[in-house]
């Protein structure tokens, strides 16, 4: 039962993510699209330390762990 509603919990997730990025590739919208709001994330540095790129591997890897390990 876990298991289903975590599955589902992801399912929703990324339907919210393709109808915020639809709505974002719209003539006139104000809304970025996923690329631009990583892209910005990833420009973020604090000296040389290249934290969004950091972070952003942190959650794709936090994400693959927690999605796909089994």
């Amino acid at each position: 039962m876990l298991r289903i509603l975590a599955i589902s919990g992801f399912a929703v997730a990324l339907l919210l993510f393709a109808v915020l990025e639809w709505a974002a590739r719209r003539e006139g919208s104000r809304i970025p699209t996923l690329g631009a709001a990583c892209g910005y994330v990833m420009q973020y540095e604090v000296g040389s330390v290249p934290v969004g790129r950091i972070g952003l591997f942190g959650f794709w890897w936090w994400l693959g762990w927690h999605f796909f390990a089994r």
